[in-house]
């Protein structure tokens, strides 16, 4: 069974759903079901109910309460390629704060000829925001660029965290 929890942000809804105490989808929704959708099919049939994810709904508070790096040590898997993988792991490893671009992103996966069009890809199907940080990246153009959960989420996360463009 997939356990969801909605934990109340001032980004808004955030639903956590889990298996066995680790995260496979996380996201700035009240609608756990627009989370679940997106699972693989392996996991969907498994179900979803509403329960408690204690580990990840209390790392929320306590990011929320200014200790940035609760979310760092959740537990979390997301399918997807070798490379995507990779991609994943280095996005984990962009600490509260700091901001990176795509292609530093790629870079830091040992992917420099990648370039930014495979991490953008990654962080557009990031299942596990914000614990896997794609806010954390930024386009080369400037601004914040896209985020999946809206402009304004994505801001006030990076806001939250002292980050500057």
């Amino acid at each position: 069974m997939i356990i969801t929890q909605t934990v109340q942000t001032p980004a808004g809804p955030l639903a956590l759903l889990a298996k066995d105490d680790v995260l496979v989808a996380a996201g700035f929704t009240g609608d756990p079901e627009a989370m679940f959708v997106r699972l693989a099919p392996e996991l969907r049939k498994l179900g979803l109910a509403v329960g408690e994810v204690p580990g990840a709904a209390g790392a929320v508070k306590e990011y929320l309460d200014g200790r940035l790096d609760a979310l760092d040590d959740i537990a979390a898997v997301q399918p997807g390629t070798e490379r995507r993988q990779r991609l994943l792991t280095a996005l984990r490893g962009v600490k509260a704060g700091t901001t990176v671009r795509y292609a530093e992103l790629a870079e830091r996966a040992g992917m420099p000829r990648t370039a930014a069009r495979a991490a953008g890809g990654a962080c557009a199907q990031n299942l596990i925001a914000p614990f896997i940080p794609c806010h954390r990246v930024l386009p080369a153009s400037g601004g914040y660029g896209g985020y999946y959960y809206g402009t304004p989420v994505k801001e006030w996360l990076l806001a939250h965290e002292g980050a500057s463009l």
